[in-house]
């Protein structure tokens, strides 16, 4: 995967978003997605990372757990319904502020810890 360094998205959302790019796109006909090991070898990521950025697109809906044989497509289906893009918006835009907000707040605390403030 090809990241820009200097995105401060966390990993799990960047490997979600490639993934969710993919499926709307129809790269996954049969609905069977790579496998953990595979992704993580692709995106240079920890295996439970690639795990987490699964979570997110299973708490979307977009995805379904078969325990060991896997990730797939949820429904079979390729394609988000407009309704459901929308909230996958919404849910990574939350995400995004909520990861400002928490390096503003670290930032913060560390001032006020070493007697900044």
């Amino acid at each position: 995967m090809s990241g820009v360094a200097s995105d401060p998205r966390p990993k799990p959302v960047k490997v979600a978003d490639a993934m969710r790019g993919r499926i709307e796109s129809g790269s996954y006909p049969d609905g069977k997605l790579p496998t953990v090991k595979e992704m993580a070898r692709e995106f240079g990521y920890a295996t439970q990372t690639v795990r987490d950025g699964m979570r997110i697109l299973m708490d979307e809906g977009l995805v379904v757990s078969a325990g060991n044989r896997g990730y797939f497509v949820a429904g079979g289906k390729s394609e988000l319904s407009e309704g459901n893009r929308d909230v996958g918006e919404e849910l990574k835009e939350m995400r995004l502020q909520i990861q400002v907000l928490a390096e503003r707040v670290a930032a913060l605390e560390e001032r006020a810890n070493s007697g900044g403030i």
